[in-house]
């Protein structure tokens, strides 16, 4: 049975359950990932790193202690979760549901559990426990726990001790920083670590560079405190199909309910910004990844204001198709984001002399050598789940300096960041199937480091994303950086 066919029959299943759910038309695209896929070949594997289950529950406070409700705030089964993300051509996810009083309990007697067999049901997908972790002193984040044997024990220990809605009655000494430092400590003493990815963190942002329940002193702090488990942040959040109606037209709502400062080209002004906060933290040299999501409660086509996983929303990590390798993708920065299946690879090689490195790498060379560039992207065959065949405008290539660590921690901002060259239509030509340019950087002089973005817009910079923008006419793509060190 395919993808589409498997997801259908699973909707009826959910349908005699009370539980609804509706499928897009079949578009030409991506073929979804096979379970014979060659492991021992690293490729570009696209997933999703935020997805909530029906154990994302509500709860009723009616009771004491409150009692939680399956399905009360997100409603399908990991399962189907499991099952759109194939359909929509993803090879990983990763299931995290967020929490609430004694939240820990639902997660391992129930969700761990159905974990397991989605595992079983979809193996196509490789699946990662996690949550939503709900962080103490900020937002939430992404939580991805290593594949082990004691897997579901390592969440437990975290979620119970650490999460700041856990407890009941509520206290608030769980909800300050310095828990969330003990939290990433804890994290970092386990023998195989986790992976913690600060999700929607400007969302509560008022102004541009103002910023709410993540600041960039405590997104420094957890990084130094753990920099193989705090590694990076989501780069466009989720929740990008707010502005849409079930019939696809647009309603006039915030993108990404960032009602408060809004996402910019549907990235968050953390990334989206030239010079911005992450060019800061790349700036020192940090190893601070970006990623995409969708964070999916509940479908658009059923009043929610979510694209399933996969259909919208792409983080791309080079990598076999194992857990293992997966999770060192996203630490080492192996990784692109896209929206809208804009590209669907995209490889970026520093060359200088016999030496070469990849997204992720890093490039030694003597002071005053030259470096070329090359940046090849494929666009995918067919339209995508909106209906439509984008292509690429423009190609960005951005580079900074690295100077060291900022004496000021809460700085945002990166004054060497620089577009070095735009690529138009006109500036790249055919390799195969592959779209290719090149840009040659000479006699380098500083540590520095290069990243890629690209759009099928005419905007030199994202602009703020109006209310009730179609998602799907503003379309970015951003790689994660390779660094130059010049020795």
């Amino acid at each position: 049975m395919n993808a589409h066919s498997f997801a259908r029959a699973t909707c009826l299943i959910l349908g005699l359950a009370g539980v609804t759910c509706t499928l897009p038309p079949k578009h030409v695209n991506q073929a979804p990932p096979q379970e014979d896929q060659v492991e021992s070949t690293r490729q570009w594997l696209a997933g999703d790193h935020h997805i909530h289950s029906r154990f994302s529950v509500g709860w009723n406070r009616s009771v004491d202690p409150p009692r939680p409700i399956i399905a009360g705030d997100a409603i399908y089964p990991i399962q189907m979760n499991a099952t759109m993300a194939k359909y929509y051509g993803l090879s990983w996810m990763v299931s995290t549901d967020h929490g609430g009083p004694h939240h820990s309990k639902v997660n391992i007697e129930q969700a761990y559990p159905e974990l397991l067999l989605s595992r079983e049901v979809v193996p196509e997908v490789v699946q990662f426990y996690g949550m939503e972790f709900d962080t103490p002193g900020a937002d939430h984040s992404s939580l991805i726990i290593p594949h082990t044997h004691d897997e579901a024990d390592r969440l437990f220990e975290i979620e119970s001790n650490f999460a700041k809605k856990e407890p009941h009655p509520a206290d608030s000494s769980w909800d300050t920083e310095p828990r969330m430092l003990d939290a990433l400590g804890a994290m970092n003493q386990f023998a195989t670590k986790p992976i913690v990815i600060a999700n929607h963190p400007s969302r509560s942002a008022t102004d541009l560079g103002t910023y709410g329940l993540d600041r960039p002193a405590e997104l420094r702090d957890w990084n130094d405190t753990a920099p193989e488990v705090a590694v990076g942040m989501s780069g466009a959040p989720g929740h990008q199909a707010k502005t849409l109606n079930r019939d696809g037209s647009q309603r006039m709502a915030p993108r990404s309910s960032y009602g408060n400062f809004p996402t910019m080209g549907g990235f968050d002004q953390m990334t989206a910004r030239l010079g911005g906060f992450w060019d800061s933290m790349l700036g020192e040299g940090r190893r601070w990844r970006i990623t995409a999501n969708s964070d999916s409660h509940i479908n658009w086509r059923e009043g929610g204001s979510d694209f399933w996983p996969g259909e919208y929303s792409k983080t791309y990590v080079w990598a076999h198709r194992n857990h293992d390798d997966v999770m060192d993708g996203i630490r080492e920065g192996r990784i692109f984001v896209t929206l809208g299946d804009l590209i669907s690879e995209l490889h970026v090689t520093a060359r200088s002399g016999d030496t070469s490195v990849e997204l992720g790498g890093q490039l030694h060379v003597k002071a005053g050598a030259d470096i070329e560039v090359t940046i090849r992207f494929l666009d995918p065959v067919g339209l995508n789940w909106g209906g439509q065949d984008p292509a690429v405008t423009r190609v960005d290539l951005i580079v900074g300096q690295v100077t060291g660590a900022a004496a000021d921690r809460s700085i945002d901002t990166n004054p060497t960041t620089h577009v070095l060259s735009r690529f138009s239509p006109q500036q790249w030509h055919s390799e195969g199937a592959y779209l290719e340019m090149s840009y040659r950087m000479d006699a380098v002089a500083h540590n520095s480091y290069l990243r890629i973005r690209g759009t099928n817009g005419l905007e030199l910079e994202p602009a703020m994303d109006p209310p009730g923008e179609d998602p799907w006419s503003d379309l970015w793509f951003y790689s994660n950086p390779i660094f130059i060190v010049v020795d």
